[in-house]
């Protein structure tokens, strides 16, 4: 299963729609996971053109950064998602705090309490840095930006794509919607 992973897309604020280049990185994947800061439901449609879509309620979606959008109720959204998916456990937040920030026991706390539990995979976002890192037995994917990538204009932004299959994890790679050909 081929997972496409966008997060902090900012829209109309970052621009005024998603770069073409997502569309061409996320052609045959099976699901699309938003990690928050969407800002307009329009987004979420124009990803779920391509796959279902999942998305974490952001900072910015509630209007909490002063912006003038605020995402309306929608059913695709909810503050945290926990799936099964090819065995796995997957957690799909805006922010949870990683060991590097706090330590683990404040890492496992924020699992339990938006996951009920340890999972094998969480998607976050909120920082637009992206990175993949393994905290013990969980993997974090931060796709960065989409748009904003390190809170820089006028620079490519990233995604991320995840595949699992069998209870395993078979890759999760960062990619810059500037390159080309994957």
């Amino acid at each position: 299963m081929r997972i496409g992973l966008i997060s902090d897309t900012h829209i109309p604020e970052a621009c005024e729609h998603l770069p073409a280049r997502v569309h061409e990185v996320f052609r045959g994947i099976d699901l699309v996971m938003h990690a928050g800061d969407v800002y307009v439901n329009r987004v979420l449609d124009e990803l779920s053109r391509i796959a279902p879509v999942i998305a974490a309620l952001g900072n910015g979606d509630e209007g909490l950064d002063g912006h003038q959008h605020r995402l309306e109720p929608d059913d695709r959204v909810r503050e945290a998602h926990l799936v099964e998916l090819e065995g796995l456990k997957i957690g799909l937040v805006h922010a949870i705090p990683t060991p590097d920030e706090t330590s683990q026991e404040v890492f496992e706390r924020a699992m339990h309490r938006h996951f009920g539990g340890p999972v094998d995979i969480i998607v976050q976002g909120h920082s637009h840095v992206e990175g993949v890192v393994r905290y013990g037995a969980t993997l974090v994917v931060n796709p960065g930006s989409a748009t904003l990538p390190r809170n820089l204009i006028d620079v490519p932004g990233t995604v991320a794509i995840l595949e699992i299959a069998g209870g395993s994890i078979l890759s999760a790679e960062i990619i810059r919607l500037g390159d080309q050909g994957e």
